[in-house]
């Protein structure tokens, strides 16, 4: 099976990471450099149904289908992803570790399978690493410690 592993340390405190990644209204400004993805419906709760809806291009719908399945506030997320219908799941987990400097965040989608998901886990890792290396550190520099966005960020 194919995965996705990012591992990016952030200058900025566990809680303001966990915002960025887990606020619906933020979520688009990191997503941005993607297919600029918005949370539908999502909330960091057990059994919490969401969806991500981007614009659909040739051969994908636009919608992927996820279900929480694990959270730890500001530590640790884990939810289902499924992108075409039909599909099995692939599982997606952010990890966050306080460090001396701020946060290590770990992105890790698993679950690919055959040589679609081999070919998907390639695209959606260089989009990811795009997302993790240069949309979110923007976003983070733009919030302040309660989570308020003072700037427009680039790329949203």
């Amino acid at each position: 099976m194919a995965e996705i592993k990012i591992v990016c340390d952030y200058p900025h405190s566990p809680r303001k990471v966990w915002q960025a990644m887990t606020d619906p209204d933020l979520i688009p400004y990191w997503t941005s450099t993607g297919q600029g993805a918005r949370a539908v419906g999502f909330e960091p709760v057990v059994g919490n149904h969401f969806q991500f809806v981007a614009k659909p291009v040739p051969g994908w719908r636009g919608i992927v289908d996820c279900e929480v399945l694990e959270v730890r506030d500001q530590e640790f997320l884990c939810y289902t992803w499924v992108g075409s219908e039909g599909e099995p799941p692939s599982y997606v987990t952010y990890l966050l570790e306080p460090t001396a400097d701020g946060t290590r965040f770990t992105y890790h989608h698993t679950g690919f399978v055959g040589i679609t998901g081999f070919a998907m886990s390639k695209l959606l890792g260089a989009v990811r690493k795009k997302m993790l290396t240069v949309a979110l550190p923007t976003l983070l520099t733009n919030l302040d410690d309660t989570g308020t966005l003072h700037k427009p960020s680039a790329g949203a």
